[in-house]
Formats: C-alpha cells, sequence, structure tokens
C-alpha cells in the first residue's frame, strides 16, 4: 500500500507541473496581460514601465515562471491586486467554509441516495421503484438556484425558521449556529447531487444482484439484510466511492451558484469575485488550491479502494 501510495504520489507531480504552467499562463491570456490588470487602461507610458519593472515583468518568461512556482511551493501566492493583502490569507479564510458546505453537502447527497438506491435495486420494475427513479430525476432536473430560492422563500422568508443568508462559523465553535447557516446551502446541493448518487448506485446494486454470490447467499438461508450490508455493499460501493469523490471535490470550487444564492463566503464565490475585478495573483491561487484539493481527494478515493475490495492488486 506504501508503495503504491508513492508510485501515485510520483505520477501527480508532472500532472501539477503541467497544470502549474496553465494557471501561471493564464495572466498573459488576457488583453494587456497582467500590467494593464494593474495600472488600468489610461495609465502612461511611464506608469507601465515601472510597474513592468517592479513585478519583474520584464524578465524572461521561464525565469517568471520559475519564480513564481518556487513561491507557491513555499506559499507564497503573491499579493491580491485588489484585496491588498497575500493570497493565501484570503484563501485562507474562505478555504474552512468551502470544506464545510463540501462536507455537509455530501453528507445529505449520502442520507438521500443511499436508502432510495437501495430500496428502487430490491424492488425493480415495481411501482416503488418508479417512483424512486422519478425522484431522482426530478433532484437532477431542478436548478439548483431555482431550488435554493425556494427554500429560502420557505423557511427563512414564510416559517422564519433559519437565516436567508448563510454565513460561516465554525462547527466546533458554535454547532447550533454552524448547522443554522449550513442546512440550507447543504440541503440545496445535497438533494441534487443524491439523484446522481442514487443513480450510480442503484445500477451498481442492480448489476450486483444478478451475481453468483448473492444466489448462493440467498440459497444458504440467509436473510436479505445481512445479504445486502455485509455482502452487497461491499461490492457495489467500489464505482460509487468514485463518484462520491468526484461530486466532493467538484463540491470545492464549482459550488459557485449555490453560494451566490445564499451569499456564502466560500471559495467558489471569491474566485467569482476575483475574475470580475481580473485580479490575477487571486485568480491563480484559488485555481491552484482548487486543483490540489482535487487531487487529493481522488488520491484518497483511490487508497480507500483497497479497504472496500482487497481483491485489488496495489503491486
Amino acid at each position: 500500500m506504501i508503495s503504491f501510495i508513492a508510485r501515485r504520489l510520483l505520477q501527480l507531480v508532472p500532472v501539477l507541473l503541467i497544470a502549474s504552467v496553465g494557471i501561471w499562463a493564464m495572466m498573459y491570456a488576457v488583453p494587456g496581460g497582467p500590467v494593464a490588470a494593474i495600472v488600468g487602461e489610461n495609465a502612461t507610458p511611464e506608469q507601465i514601465a515601472a510597474v513592468t519593472a517592479q513585478y519583474g515583468l520584464d524578465r524572461p518568461v521561464v525565469v517568471q515562471y520559475v519564480d513564481w512556482l518556487g513561491n507557491a511551493l513555499t506559499g507564497n501566492l503573491g499579493n491580491s491586486y485588489y484585496g491588498r493583502a497575500p493570497v493565501l490569507q484570503l484563501i485562507g479564510e474562505r478555504l474552512p467554509a468551502t470544506l464545510h458546505l463540501a462536507v455537509a453537502a455530501t453528507i445529505v447527497a449520502l442520507i438521500l441516495g443511499i436508502p432510495v438506491a437501495i430500496a428502487s435495486a430490491l424492488h425493480p420494475g415495481t411501482w416503488l421503484d418508479r417512483i424512486l427513479s422519478g425522484w431522482s430525476a426530478l433532484a437532477l432536473g431542478v436548478p439548483t438556484f431555482w431550488l435554493g430560492i425556494l427554500l429560502i422563500l420557505l423557511f427563512a422568508v414564510e416559517l422564519r425558521w433559519l437565516p436567508s443568508a448563510s454565513g460561516y462559523v465554525a462547527i466546533w465553535e458554535d454547532p447550533v449556529r454552524a448547522l443554522g447557516n449550513l442546512i440550507l446551502p447543504a440541503v440545496t446541493l445535497g438533494i441534487y447531487v443524491s439523484g446522481i448518487l442514487a443513480r450510480f448506485l442503484r445500477a451498481s446494486l442492480v448489476t450486483e444482484l444478478r451475481a453468483d454470490y448473492v444466489r448462493t447467499a440467498r440459497a444458504k438461508g440467509l436473510p436479505e439484510r445481512q445479504i445486502v450490508w455485509v455482502h452487497l455493499m461491499r461490492n457495489a460501493l467500489l464505482p460509487f466511492i468514485t463518484i462520491v469523490g468526484l461530486m466532493m471535490a467538484g463540491f470545492i470550487g464549482g459550488a459557485v451558484v449555490t453560494e451566490a444564492v445564499f451569499t456564502y463566503p466560500g471559495l467558489g464565490r471569491l474566485l467569482i469575485q476575483a475574475i470580475s475585478t481580473r485580479d490575477y495573483p487571486l485568480i491563480q491561487g484559488c485555481i491552484l488550491v482548487i486543483l490540489v484539493l482535487y487531487v487529493a481527494i481522488n488520491l484518497t478515493v483511490d487508497v480507500l479502494y483497497a479497504y472496500i475490495d482487497p481483491r485489488i492488486d496495489y503491486r
């Protein structure tokens, strides 16, 4: 297992290097380059020359990239043009909120998706299967921004049980306030993803139900509950875990719409603000952090395979 993890980490090095080149080069892909973003459109030639020299943009491109990469490896992602603060500090203020939302939305999706998939797979072709399959399709078809607005109107405006604008409170500081701020955005994201998880898990369970070991277990008189939870789920969870990992990784940088609806101070909203103000160091930092987290979650999913299915050879 240790050798497998080491090999996977080595394989990730070229991936991260290639991605870092793209992230760094985005500054030069826009009209005017980074200098225009700093000095503005009406800058004089003297101001342009001064900023170019100040930020070292007159050096060879390769030297600039190596310098940026070296700083990034040490945690120095530069300073925000408009926030007037270190990029890593701004990201560090928003990242915990995003991680809270990602974990909470994943839990909601699992709570909703797993029972639906199991019930639907164990009763294929019945009215229950059709109802649950319709619910999964509905969960996938409803836009998250529309669902979020409906939840705000119901629980915040009409019932006044929950806040309409979700701030961030660490769950270890005040669990009640933290859950109150997380419930609506987490349910909004979780309902959508539960439809995806239910479909994938149902398909995996239906396939496993046709396997010989299930027929053998039933012939031995094992209880259906034991067959499902001890034998069936362990084999069906392998592709399902991959989808859960991808969905959770997607929450890290892809919950922009939900964060905007609930004014949630997450990393996705920070990235959108950086794009609207052409704050390139902050854009680069956000994308780099999202990329690293995405890769880390996928590596974790690969490692979990060994505990779910010991038949996999990691040599």
